[in-house]
């Protein structure tokens, strides 16, 4: 995990602390959140782009912890934000990885929505090639919420990391509609205080294996 190969070009010193992590097996959506989806649970919409089909945004990470509470009430089932390794596995393509800078390709316009091909706002889900995974959007698109606190990368091995125990600001990753292409790197990190809501960041939800994936 961290800024490796030729993920290093453009890397901020918060990426450069490369650890080996193991993860437990998770199922992680193939789409960010959908306004759809958010109004059907929520039964209000928050977003500045309005679209059933546009990713949910203008969301505080506690709003997403609600929504998940809610999400979990009529599933029976057990939502969660991914942990900052588990989102960043995941966009690297697991286990059939072809180590990209970008997730899914070393061109960014193949996989990403971003300053220079967005047109100032988000664009519809799954729009964009995926990634080796078949998971879309996560690079560009809105930046997505993780649960982990902001803090410096451990250099040892970690297994299953959950992040800082307290700190000021979470994660949110994956670069966005309005950012630079260099944010939409697999490796790159961002944050942001979890009271506040902007109309870039949205999230992306994840559920423990041995759930029922459905």
């Amino acid at each position: 995990m961290g800024a490796t190969g030729k993920l290093a070009e453009g890397a901020e010193s918060d990426e450069k602390v490369l650890h080996e992590v193991t993860l437990s097996s998770y199922y992680i959506c193939k789409y960010e959140v959908t306004q759809a989806l958010w109004k059907t649970v929520m039964g209000k919409n928050p977003s500045n782009f309005v679209g059933d089909r546009l990713p949910v945004e203008n969301v505080t990470w506690y709003e997403c912890q609600e929504f998940v509470s809610k999400l979990d009430s009529l599933t029976g089932l057990a939502f969660r934000l991914p942990t900052e390794a588990e989102w960043e596995y995941a966009a690297r393509g697991g286990n059939k990885t072809q180590d990209f800078r970008y997730s899914g390709s070393d061109n960014p316009d193949e996989v990403a929505w971003h300053n220079a091909n967005s047109g100032g706002s988000t664009h519809s889900v799954g729009g964009k090639k995926p990634n080796e995974l078949g998971l879309y959007d996560m690079s560009g698109n809105v930046y997505e919420w993780c649960n982990d606190w902001k803090g410096k990368y451990p250099s040892e091995p970690q297994t299953n990391p959950q992040g800082p125990a307290t700190g000021t600001n979470r994660v949110n990753r994956g670069g966005r509609w309005g950012g630079s292409i260099n944010a939409c790197r697999v490796s790159d990190r961002s944050m942001c205080n979890p009271n506040m809501r902007f109309y870039h960041i949205g999230l992306r939800l994840v559920l423990s294996a041995g759930k029922d994936k459905e």
